[in-house]
């Protein structure tokens, strides 16, 4: 079988990985930036290119595409789909997963648990949007950010309106949501695969940070998921539609909360906190699902009639 790693730097040790467990369980494994492809848009023989050749003997693609190269990270998945190669997240799931508005939409569609959340347009209605949540103190964050880059703990009510004053006169869409003061500058990152949670740590932040991203200091530990945050956690990457999914939870006083759900989680952080083979997992999860799919195109060719002499 062989296997693309769509990843712009082959050195990042996801994608390393990656490569080292397909190779293990026997498969060919190429990393190919994505941002380097370009397509042939065509009725019937869609194209993949890369280096000057297409792309025709891939069985599956891996997509590890950073949230700055969504859009054209995406088209590329796509234009793999139409040419009916399996990818472990689709493209309108990775799109639906960027999105934090969209995606918060989704999930509180699908009753799943959420902190308080604001969103709006005018610095008019700043003072219906704080009261909305609560009051301070209170989370702001970008709607661009990644990482942790862009969330911002107001504590005060006056402090929460000079930052979204701010954000607003730079134009950035920005979220407004309780501050899950319980938490204690904790989350819970559960790492999806297929329809099962294989892998999960309890993410801390440094002291005196209320982000617990592993980029801004944070530490990682072993964690017992309750059923509730089981459900939680799958019901979320589920309505996102993600088979390969981090999704990020609080415990709160009125039970676990969904904060983000990542369709690139990494793997260094929760492979080392839990002792999980989570590369390992995936590529498993690939061949399952590539070797069903042959087999049901084999099933479904029409078989020649045999006629006697």
């Amino acid at each position: 079988m062989k296997i693309a790693v769509l990843s712009r730097d082959a050195s990042l040790y996801s994608t390393r990985r990656l490569v080292e467990a397909a190779e293990q369980q026997g498969c060919a494994v190429k990393v190919i930036d994505h941002m380097r492809c370009y397509m042939d848009i065509t009725a019937h023989r869609p194209k993949v290119l890369y280096q000057g050749s297409p792309l025709t003997d891939i069985d599956a693609v891996i997509p590890r595409i950073g949230a700055s190269n969504t859009f054209y990270g995406t088209a590329v998945v796509r234009q793999f789909e139409m040419m009916g190669v399996f990818t472990t997240n689709e493209s309108q799931a990775i799109s639906r997963s960027r999105d934090k508005l969209r995606c918060l939409q989704i999930l509180s569609r699908q009753g799943i648990g959420l902190p308080v959340t604001g969103f709006a347009h005018s610095t008019k209605d700043i003072e219906g949007l704080i009261e909305l949540v609560g009051g301070a103190p209170l989370v702001i964050k970008l709607l661009e950010g990644t990482q942790g880059i862009g969330v911002v703990l107001a504590e005060t009510h006056q402090a929460a309106k000079s930052v979204i004053e701010a954000f607003r006169g730079l134009n950035a869409n920005i979220l407004v949501q309780e501050y899950i003061k319980e938490a204690g500058g904790s989350d819970i990152r559960c790492f999806i695969v297929g329809d099962k949670i294989v892998a999960s740590m309890k993410r801390q932040g440094a002291p005196g940070e209320f982000r617990s991203n592993v980029h801004r200091g944070g530490s990682t530990g072993k964690v017992k998921l309750t059923p509730e945050e089981r459900s939680t956690a799958i019901r979320a990457a589920k309505a996102m539609g993600l088979r390969i999914a981090g999704v990020d939870i609080l415990r709160s006083n009125h039970g676990p909360v969904v904060m983000e759900v990542n369709s690139s989680p990494g793997l260094e952080g929760i492979e080392a906190a839990a002792g999980v083979d989570v590369a390992g997992k995936i590529i498993e999860f690939v061949l399952k699902n590539v070797t069903t799919a042959q087999a049901r195109k084999t099933k479904s060719k029409p078989t020649s009639a045999v006629v006697d002499a």
